[in-house]
C-alpha cells in the first residue's frame, strides 16, 4: 500500500471499532443503509434474499466474526433498509458495491456472501478481482434456482410431507417446488428447507420485523420467474455461473452445509475456483447461527492465513 492508502485504512479501522449505521449515496441517487463494525482487515457483507437484509445475520452471530475483521454490512437497493430503485440489474448490484468500496477510502476488500448474495459477490470478484483479498461463500449459490437444486428441494418437500415423488419430464420444477412450499407452509414446516429448528426462524423473524423493511429487489427477480406471464427483466440473475469460477484466481473460501437443502447439499462441488478451500459443516442454510463457532473459526482462520501471505 501507499502512505495514503495507508493513512485511510488506519483511519477506517480506528473509526470501525465505534459501530454506527450510516448511508451511502449511489451515484444513481439510491441510499443504501451501511454499519461498519469490528477490527482487522475490511469485509464487505452481501447478504441473500433476493431483497433480504444484514440485520439477522450481524444479530444471529455475524457480529463475532468482527473479532478477526472490520465487517461492512449493507443492505442492497431495494432490500431491507435500503430504498427501491428503478434499476435492480447485475451490474448495477455490483456498481453499488464498488461506490461502497471507494466511499469508505479501502483499496482491498473481502467479501463475504450468504446464499444468494454469492451471485453478486461473485460477479464483483470477477469485475474487480485487483480489489479484492479473497471471496468467502457462505451457503451460496452461483447459480439461482438450478435445476439440481430445486429438483432437490422438491424431492426432500415430498419426504417431509410424506409423499412418493412423482416429477414427469413436462412437469415445471418451479411450478411444483412452489406446490411443495405452499402445502409444506400448510403444515407449518415450510422453514425446513433453512432449518431443522423452527426457534431459529422465530427469532430470524423477530428480528427482521424490528426494522423498516422492503423487498422490492427480490420481487423484481422471483415473481417473473414463478409466473410465466410476467416478463423476466433480468435474466442475469439465472445465469449458471459455476463452470466459468475456473478463470478467477484469487482465494476463495467456500462454506457448505450438508444439511442445507436451500442451496443443495452438492451444488458446491460445481466450484472449479483454482485457489478454493472447502469446509463443510454439520448443519442446514444458517451455519452462522445455529455453528457459529465452526463458522467463525473458519473464516477468520481463512483470513489470518490469507493476509499474512499477503504482507
Amino acid at each position: 500500500m501507499q502512505m495514503k492508502s495507508v493513512f485511510f485504512f488506519i483511519f477506517f479501522v480506528t473509526a470501525a471499532c465505534q459501530a454506527q449505521d450510516t448511508t451511502i449515496l449511489t451515484s444513481d441517487s439510491v441510499q443504501l443503509v451501511v454499519k461498519v463494525a469490528g477490527q482487522g482487515a475490511p469485509c464487505i457483507f452481501v447478504h441473500g434474499g433476493p431483497g433480504g437484509g444484514f440485520i439477522s445475520f450481524e444479530k444471529m452471530g455475524g457480529k463475532n466474526l468482527e473479532l478477526c475483521l472490520t465487517m461492512v454490512y449493507y443492505d442492497q437497493r431495494g432490500s431491507g433498509s435500503s430504498k427501491n430503485a428503478t434499476d435492480y440489474s447485475l451490474n448495477r448490484m455490483v456498481q453499488d458495491i464498488e461506490e461502497l468500496r471507494l466511499q469508505l477510502k479501502l483499496d482491498k476488500v473481502y467479501l463475504l456472501s450468504h446464499s444468494f448474495g454469492g451471485i453478486i459477490a461473485y460477479n464483483y470478484a470477477k469485475k474487480y478481482p485487483e480489489h479484492v483479498y479473497g471471496l468467502i461463500l457462505a451457503n451460496s449459490t452461483l447459480h439461482f434456482l438450478n435445476t439440481a437444486s430445486t429438483k432437490e428441494q422438491v424431492e426432500y418437500g415430498y419426504h417431509l410431507l410424506r409423499k412418493d415423488t412423482v416429477i414427469r419430464e413436462t412437469d415445471s420444477l418451479l411450478q411444483i417446488m412452489t406446490a411443495v412450499r405452499k402445502e409444506m407452509s400448510k403444515q407449518r414446516i415450510g422453514y425446513k428447507f433453512l432449518t431443522d429448528d423452527i426457534q431459529t426462524i422465530i427469532k430470524l423473524d423477530s428480528l427482521d420485523e424490528q426494522y423498516p423493511r422492503t423487498n422490492d429487489f427480490g420481487m423484481a427477480i422471483v415473481v417473473p420467474l414463478l409466473d410465466t406471464s410476467k416478463k423476466v427483466i433480468y435474466p442475469e440473475y439465472s445465469k449458471d455461473y459455476t463452470a466459468e469460477t475456473a478463470n478467477l484466481r484469487i482465494p476463495v473460501l467456500t462454506i457448505t452445509g450438508t444439511n442445507d437443502h436451500a442451496i443443495g447439499i452438492h451444488h458446491y462441488e460445481l466450484f472449479k475456483f483454482p485457489q478454493q478451500e472447502v469446509v463443510k459443516i454439520d448443519g442446514g442454510h444458517l451455519l452462522y447461527f445455529e455453528q457459529n463457532e465452526a463458522f467463525v473459526k473458519a473464516i477468520c482462520k481463512f483470513i489470518k492465513k490469507k493476509t499474512w501471505k499477503q504482507k
